[in-house]
């Protein structure tokens, strides 16, 4: 069973609904906003950072994401905030909706799946524009690389990293302990190390003709040490 099909519960999840800064998401929306189409299909949603916001804004959304909690999290926030985004709980390997008019992939889920089930999933979307944010591409990734990492306390959950490098197989492996308390959530995530120019010929494959890398919302050309890959693909 793939590592995060478990991972994400409440604790982590508060974790990391607590850890972006709003101006973050804000930048992150008005970039998003710029692109064609009405529906966007969110994958790896989590707790609805973005579809929240891009339906508040008008757009269609329909966000996917394995963990339940973080699925109940968003329908009820769109709930609260009279939003009509829809939330499904749904595996990246096999999602419930594969048709919009662009998917999203944020957050670097990108990296969870293997090699060959990553160019499935980009097959398998029917799409006319796709966004992929991805933090661990190698460029970005491994020049300031370092295994030891402070315990970090966000939203009242602290969580502890134990990380390892698999260099045989690109791969970044975190041991996490999240606590609250009394509340403890153990969980090891992985995510595949790929280069900007690996994932954009996995990407070309999935039958996208225009490519275009930035290193932030704002436009910047991605470049060696940029902090993350933002990739916009086209049919």
């Amino acid at each position: 069973m793939p590592w995060y099909t478990d991972f994400f519960t409440e604790l982590p999840n508060t974790f990391w609904r607590a850890a972006v800064p709003i101006e973050s998401t804000t930048a992150e929306i008005d970039f998003l906003m710029k692109l064609p189409g009405d529906h966007v299909l969110d994958v790896a949603c989590g707790s609805g950072r973005h579809a929240l916001e891009l339906a508040a804004r008008g757009r269609r959304v329909t966000g996917v994401d394995v963990s339940a909690e973080a699925v109940a999290h968003a329908t009820d926030a769109a709930r609260e905030r009279g939003l009509s985004a829809e939330f499904l709980v749904g595996d990246m390997r096999a999602l419930p909706v594969t048709t919009a008019d662009t998917a999203i992939c944020m957050g670097n889920a990108f990296g969870y799946l293997d090699h060959d089930q990553t160019r499935a999933f980009l097959a398998g979307l029917d799409v006319g524009t796709l966004v992929l944010d991805y933090g661990f591409a190698a460029e970005s990734f491994l020049p300031g690389v370092a295994l030891e990492e402070e315990p970090l306390t966000i939203g009242g959950v602290t969580a502890e990293q134990i990380n390892e490098y698999d260099v045989a197989r690109s791969r970044w492996i975190t041991h996490f302990t999240f606590t609250r308390g009394e509340e403890v959530h153990r969980g090891t995530s992985v995510q595949h190390v790929y280069t900007a120019a690996e994932v954009g010929r996995m990407v070309t494959e999935a039958g996208f003709g225009t490519i275009e890398m930035y290193a932030d919302p704002d436009g910047a050309p991605y470049e060696l040490r940029s902090a993350r890959l933002i990739l916009v693909a086209r049919r």
